[in-house]
C-alpha cells in the first residue's frame, strides 16, 4: 500500500532572490519577444500579426465588404490573442488612422478618431477591412512561405511571421517599450526603401552614406520639415541610433494694409493639434509670446492654424522661431532600430542590416514558395500522366472497372500506376471521357512541365533568385511609388537652422525700470528711471543696498560669496508698491551665501573675480550667464574663504591690498582669462587675507576714497611688482581700513 501524499510533499525550498530573478527574467523575455519589439522581417508585433491574420481568415479583402470591428476583435481575442478587447481595438484603430500610420493596414469605415486626439467610436459602430498594403504583407501566406505555431489554447494555428512582400518595418515604423530596452523607428517612404533594397542586392556592403542617397530620411504621415544636418542622419542610420529634428510647415499669407498672417499647414508627427493650440494659447495668455497677437484654428479636413503677428514689423521667421523653441511645433523624433532578428533575439541594427534582413526573409519566402509550387506541380503532373494512360487504354480501363472486383490493384499492376493516379482515374467523371478533354490534359501537362523547368532553373542560381526578388520589389515600388497619392513623399528637408539667438528685445516690450535690492535681499522694480527714491520704504531693520537703472529687456547678474553667478530677466522682477519679493525665491541661493554684487549684463567685456585668499582670474561676460535657477559656478572657493570681488576689467593695472596693510600693483595682463576655476595668486600672505582690490589706469594714478576725503598717488614705482608679490606699505594718507572706497 502506497503512502498517501500530503500537500507538503511537493514543497521545495528555493532562495527567494533566485525565484524572483527567474520569474522576472521570464516576464522580461516575454515582454521583449512577444509584446513590445517588432520583427525585422515583417515589422509587426504579435498583436498586429494576429489582427491581420484574423481579418484575412474573415476574407476582409480590399474589394470585399466591410465587417463590424466588434466581430474582428472577437475573433482575435477568442482565437489568437488572449488579452483584453480594448488593446486589440486600439491597435486596429491606429492601423486605420492615416495621420498615425504612413501606409495604413486597415481600411476603416466610421469614426476612427482625429488628429485632435478625439477617440474612435465604439467597435460596435465601426467597420473595417484590409488595405492593399496589408494584402502584400499576407501575400502567399498559404503557400508554405512561413512557419505556423499553435495558438494559446492549441485549437488553431497562427503564423510566426508574415511573408511580407512590403517593407513594413521601415515604411510604417514601430514604437515599443520592453524591459530594459525599447524601440523607436519612424516611418519612411516605401519607394525610397525599394530603391535602397535594389541597391543592397547589388552592393551587399553598401555604406550608410550611400544608402542615404536613396533613403533620405523619415517620411511622416503628417508631413512637416526635417532640419537635421545630413551628417547626423548618416550617423543615425549607420549606428541604428539617433534623432531627427522635425518642424511644422508654414507659409505667409499677405493681407491688406501691409499686414500678413502665418498659416501652419502641417504639424509634427504624433502631436495632437488641440493640445498644440492649447499650449500656444496658454503661452500667449502668460505673455510669453509677445510677438503674437492672436491664434485661431481654421482646420477642416486639412490643417490650417492661423497666427497673427503683433504688428507688421515682426519678422515671421522670428515669430516662428520663438514658437519652435517653446511649443511642439518643433519636436525630436528618435531613432532606435532595436528589433527582433530572424533568430528571435533583439539587437540594434543599422539601416543596411535591416534592409539585408528583409532581403534574406524575401529569399527564404521565395525558396519555400517555389518548393511548395514544385510539390503542387509534381502532384498534378502525376495525376495528369495517369489520366493520359487512362485515355490511351480507355476501353480496357472501362472493362476492368465494370468486371473486376478489385480494379484498383489490377490497374496499378497492369500500367505501373501509383495509388494516387488510380484514385484520380476512378474518381474521373464520365463527361470527361471525351477527346477534347484529352487535348486539354496534354496542354496542361506541357504548361506545368515548362513551369517546373523554369522554377528549377530559378532555384539553381542565386543570381536568378535575386532577380526575381528585384522584380517583386520593383512591383511594390510601382504600386506604392511617389507618383501615387499614397506613396508621394510628404516630409520635406531644409537646411539645419543656425544657432540663432532670439534677442530678448524681440520678445519683450522695452521699458525703463529702476531695480532696487535691499540688504536683506528683497528685490523689486519700479517703472521708469527714478532719481528721487526717498519715498521707497523697506522692512523694519532693512535698508537699500543696490539701485540699478535698466530696461525690461536687460538681464540682471547676481554674484554671490560662494562664487556663483545667477541671471534674472529684468522683466521677471516684480513691481508694485510693496517690499518686492525675496531674491532666494527667484534663484536658488545657497543658505550660507551672501550677495557680493549685482549689475546689468552687457556683452563683450571681461570681469575680474577674486576670493579672500587673494586668488582669482578674468572671465568673459558671455561665460557668466546662467540658464537655470541653480546658477552657474564660476569661481571655486577653497579653505572656507568667500568670493569678495567682482569688477569690470576696465583698466590696465590691478592694485591689491591685504589685511596686513601691504599693497602690490601689477599689470592686468598677468591675470589669465578662464571659464571656471580657482585662479592664480594676486598677492602672497603669511597669515592674512585680501582686503580690497581695484582696477585702474596707471597713467591716471591710484586714487582712493575715505569718508569725504579723496587721495591719489601717481608715483607708483615702489609698488609695481610681479603678480603674487607680498607688496609693501601703501602711500601716506591711505585709509586705515585698507579699502579703496
Amino acid at each position: 500500500m502506497t503512502k498517501k501524499e500530503t500537500p507538503t510533499d511537493n514543497i521545495k525550498n528555493v532562495d527567494f532572490s533566485d525565484a524572483l530573478g527567474e520569474r522576472y527574467l521570464a516576464y522580461a523575455l516575454s515582454t521583449i519577444t512577444s509584446r513590445s519589439l517588432p520583427d525585422v522581417r515583417d515589422g509587426l508585433k504579435p498583436v498586429h500579426r494576429r489582427l491581420l491574420f484574423a481579418m484575412m481568415q474573415l476574407k476582409l479583402e480590399p474589394n470585399s465588404g466591410f465587417k463590424k470591428c466588434a466581430r474582428v476583435v472577437g475573433d482575435v481575442i477568442g482565437k489568437y490573442h488572449p488579452h483584453g478587447d480594448v488593446a486589440v481595438y486600439d491597435t486596429m484603430v491606429r492601423l486605420a488612422q492615416s495621420f498615425a500610420v504612413r501606409y495604413p493596414l486597415v481600411d476603416g469605415q466610421g469614426n476612427f478618431g482625429s488628429i485632435d486626439g478625439d477617440n474612435a467610436a465604439a467597435m460596435r459602430y465601426t467597420e473595417a477591412r484590409l488595405t492593399e498594403v496589408a494584402i502584400e504583407l499576407l501575400k502567399d501566406i498559404n503557400s508554405d512561405t512561413v512557419d505556423f505555431k499553435p495558438t494559446y489554447d492549441g485549437s488553431e494555428i497562427e503564423p510566426v511571421v508574415m511573408p511580407s512582400a512590403f517593407p513594413n518595418l521601415l515604411a510604417n515604423g514601430s514604437e515599443g517599450i520592453a524591459v530594459g530596452m525599447a524601440t523607436s523607428i519612424p516611418p519612411h517612404n516605401a519607394a525610397e526603401i525599394c530603391d535602397a533594397l535594389l541597391y543592397v542586392i547589388k552592393h551587399p556592403q553598401a555604406s550608410a552614406e550611400k544608402l542615404v542617397e536613396f533613403v533620405s530620411g523619415p517620411d511622416f504621415p503628417t508631413g512637416g520639415t526635417i532640419v537635421e544636418p545630413r551628417a547626423n542622419i548618416i550617423k543615425a542610420y549607420e549606428t541604428g541610433r539617433g534623432s531627427f529634428r522635425l518642424r511644422a510647415k508654414w507659409e505667409r499669407e499677405e493681407l491688406s494694409h501691409g499686414m500678413y498672417q502665418i498659416v501652419i499647414t502641417e504639424i509634427p508627427y504624433q502631436v495632437q493639434k488641440s493640445r498644440l493650440i492649447e499650449k500656444i494659447a496658454d503661452l500667449f495668455k502668460d505673455k510669453k509670446l509677445l510677438l503674437l497677437a492672436n491664434i485661431r484654428d481654421e482646420s477642416a479636413d486639412d490643417i490650417r492654424i492661423v497666427l497673427d503677428p503683433k504688428n507688421r514689423s515682426v519678422e515671421p521667421e522670428m515669430l516662428m522661431e520663438s514658437l519652435y523653441r517653446s511649443t511642439d511645433l518643433e519636436v525630436r523624433i528618435s531613432l532606435n532600430m532595436n528589433v527582433l532578428g530572424a533568430n528571435g533575439s533583439p539587437r540594434v541594427m543599422s539601416l543596411r542590416e535591416v534592409l539585408q534582413e528583409f532581403l534574406n526573409h524575401r529569399h527564404e519566402v521565395l525558396v519555400r514558395r517555389s518548393n511548395y509550387r514544385l510539390g503542387k506541380i509534381d502532384h498534378r503532373l502525376e495525376v495528369l500522366e495517369g489520366f493520359l494512360i487512362a485515355y490511351l487504354n480507355l476501353d480496357e480501363v472501362i472493362r476492368i472497372i465494370r468486371e473486376e472486383d478489385e480494379p484498383k490493384a489490377i490497374m496499378m499492376e497492369k500500367w505501373n500506376l501509383s495509388d494516387m493516379q488510380v484514385e484520380a482515374i476512378l474518381n474521373m467523371r464520365l463527361r470527361s471521357l471525351r477527346r477534347l478533354e484529352e487535348m486539354e490534359i496534354r496542354t496542361e501537362h506541357a504548361g506545368l512541365a515548362a513551369e517546373k523547368a523554369k522554377i528549377q532553373e530559378m532555384l539553381s542560381s542565386e543570381e536568378n533568385r535575386m532577380q526575381v526578388i528585384s522584380d517583386e520589389i520593383k512591383d511594390i515600388k510601382k504600386k506604392f511609388g511617389k507618383n501615387t497619392v499614397l506613396g508621394k513623399r510628404r516630409t520635406e528637408f531644409a537646411d539645419a537652422p543656425t544657432a540663432q539667438v532670439i534677442s530678448i528685445e524681440a520678445l519683450i516690450e522695452k521699458e525703463p525700470v529702476t531695480i532696487l535690492c535691499s540688504k536683506m535681499g528683497w528685490i523689486k522694480s519700479l517703472k521708469g528711471h527714478i532719481d528721487d527714491l526717498s519715498a521707497v520704504k523697506y522692512k523694519d531693520g532693512d535698508e537699500e543696498r543696490f539701485i540699478l537703472k535698466a530696461q525690461t529687456t536687460d538681464r540682471l547678474i547676481v554674484f554671490t560669496s560662494d562664487g556663483k553667478f545667477y541671471t534674472i530677466g529684468c522683466n521677471d522682477i516684480s513691481g508694485g508698491k510693496g517690499f518686492g519679493e525675496p531674491l532666494n525665491l527667484m534663484v536658488d541661493l545657497a543658505q550660507n551665501a551672501s550677495i557680493v554684487t549685482m549689475f546689468i549684463y552687457s556683452e563683450g567685456r571681461k570681469i575680474l573675480l577674486a576670493a579672500k585668499n587673494g586668488k582669482g582670474f578674468l572671465v568673459e561676460s558671455e561665460d557668466i550667464l546662467a540658464q537655470t535657477k541653480n546658477g552657474k559656478q564660476i569661481l571655486n572657493i577653497s579653505d572656507g574663504l568667500d568670493a569678495s570681488v567682482c569688477l569690470s576689467a576696465s583698466g590696465d593695472h590691478v592694485a591689491v591690498i591685504g589685511e596686513n596693510r601691504r599693497l602690490v600693483i601689477f599689470p592686468l595682463a598677468e591675470i589669465p582669462v578662464m571659464k571656471r576655476g580657482t585662479g592664480v595668486i594676486f598677492q602672497k600672505y603669511k597669515n592674512g587675507k585680501m582686503s580690497d582690490l581695484k582696477i585702474f589706469k596707471l597713467e591716471e594714478g591710484l586714487s582712493w576714497q575715505y569718508g569725504a576725503k579723496q587721495g591719489i598717488e601717481k608715483k607708483l614705482t615702489p609698488w609695481l611688482a610681479k603678480r603674487a608679490s607680498p607688496g609693501r606699505l601703501p602711500p601716506p594718507g591711505f585709509p586705515r581700513n585698507n579699502k579703496f572706497s
